[in-house]
């Protein structure tokens, strides 16, 4: 049985701009198996009758998006986020594959072990495919590779305190020893690092977000990518990539390194693109976020980067907590959680923004597909429309505007600093492997379906 999907605007790989295909997906592989360069819509889909052929007409098809950055805190800490509403979050923003990170739930995924609770915490509540990062913490080195084996697409570590007991941050002592065990594998990094040198700085105004900002200096960033620098020249097999990166004074090392030729990647987030700290009021404790949001000077850096690419793709980083860790009565930013929650707002957040920059819509499939897939290593079977790839596509209207609200938000605690915000682009469908994970015409978007999703 096959799907069939066509229209007049397909964005096939290596085209920044869509054109008219058709797409064909064999339902029992969950494969693509033929990419027609036409498309075969009106007529020939009344005359078909087959709900397996869908004409998109003028909606853009996409490849489904890649997030490689995701913390769904299952077990453990469900009641902050789930497998079941993440990942449908995920279905109704257009992304097909996520990862996980290790460190929000517990336990967190530091062990074979405790990476089997999460597989089995997840097995059935899965709306798209969903693969995991490890977590490298002090002595868990003899884990690394069990952890590899068992299934993980690389490591994630902290060069700051996490304020998470569970996933305590690394030295530069604890990298050497995990790094030696690694080879031709990923190790992520929050690449914060608070050294002696490090001014010491009053708390003055806790619902102050300059007091907020300046508590986390753009130097923090650049001495921690200074570190990962001179660890990737000591360790020239591990793929070393930086998380988040929001300060732009850092750009300028991680050039030099890119021009070395060294095996270093970097993302960025949406709300580093999107939000800038001028524009955040005092008490807004929904945009905390860490390394935190700066100034659109320094936003405009970072698009510059992604353009030229320094910055290799965009993420989420969505990261919720329970809507009263964030402490919104008393808007005090040092003791609120940190995490912006974004997840199924990427598409037409970067769509938007983009737009305004004469982004394409190739250049933004590129950020958020292509290079997530390369990260995680699923480049041979996500984040493009291509015959033996996965059968990930996105039905998307680039065009209409909406409004962001509650309903809107699909993942569990529904606070967000993009409410309010009037974005641009609808997903209409996503099919995950070919099957139909979410429909903007349904109740909901998914009342009559099922998860589908995969463990990666």
């Amino acid at each position: 049985m096959l799907l069939t999907v066509t229209s007049r605007n397909v964005l096939l790989p290596d085209f920044d701009l869509p054109r008219p295909a058709t797409i064909d997906v064999d339902l029992r592989t969950g494969k693509i198996i033929g990419v027609r360069l036409w498309y075969v819509g009106d007529e020939a889909c009344k005359e078909s009758g087959d709900p397996h052929f869908i004409d998109a007409g003028d909606k853009v098809v996409l490849p489904g998006l890649v997030d490689a950055h995701v913390h769904l805190e299952e077990p453990g800490n469900q009641d902050w986020e789930g497998f079941w509403t993440g990942t449908q979050a995920a279905a109704a923003g257009g992304v097909t594959a996520l990862i996980d990170m290790p460190v929000d739930s517990s336990p967190p995924t530091t062990t074979p072990k405790n990476l089997d609770i999460k597989r089995r915490s997840a097995r059935g509540q899965c709306w798209v495919d969903v693969g995991f990062w490890g977590g490298a913490i002090p002595q868990n080195q003899a884990e690394l590779g069990p952890l590899l084996s068992a299934g993980v697409r690389g490591f994630k570590c902290f060069l700051i305190d996490t304020g998470i007991e569970e996933f305590p941050r690394v030295s530069e002592s604890d990298l050497h020893a995990h790094m030696s065990h690694l080879q031709n594998s990923v190790m992520i990094f929050h690449a914060e690092l608070q050294t002696t040198s490090s001014p010491a700085r009053r708390r003055l105004d806790p619902r102050s977000y300059q007091e907020f900002l300046s508590s986390r200096p753009k130097e923090f960033e650049v001495d921690a990518i200074s570190l990962i620098n001179r660890l990737q020249a000591m360790y020239p097999s591990v793929s070393c990539h930086i998380a988040h990166l929001s300060a732009a004074a850092a750009l300028p090392i991680i050039r030099a390194v890119k021009d070395r030729g060294s095996k270093l990647s970097v993302e960025t987030c949406l709300h580093y693109l999107c939000l800038s700290a001028e524009d955040i009021p005092d008490g807004a404790t929904e945009y905390k976020c860490t390394p935190p949001i700066r100034e659109d000077s320094n936003r405009n850096h970072l698009w510059d980067a992604l353009v030229d690419g320094t910055i290799d793709c965009v993420v989420s980083d969505h990261s919720p907590c329970l809507i009263e860790m964030k402490g919104l009565e008393n808007g005090d930013f040092m003791e609120a959680w940190g995490g912006v929650s974004s997840l199924g707002l990427g598409l037409s957040l970067l769509w938007t923004e983009g737009r305004k920059r004469g982004i394409s819509l190739g250049q933004i499939i590129r950020w958020m597909s292509i290079k997530n897939a390369e990260l995680a290593g699923l480049s041979g079977t996500k984040g493009q429309l291509k015959v033996g790839y996965d059968g990930d596509l996105v039905i998307w209207d680039p065009e209409p505007e909406f409004k962001v609200s509650k309903e809107h938000l699909y993942f569990k605690n529904k606070l967000t600093p993009y409410e309010g915000m009037t974005l641009r682009g609808l997903v209409h469908k996503t099919f995950v492997r070919g099957r139909l994970a979410y429909d903007l015409a349904r109740q909901d978007g998914f009342t009559g379906l099922q998860p589908s999703g995969e463990l990666l």
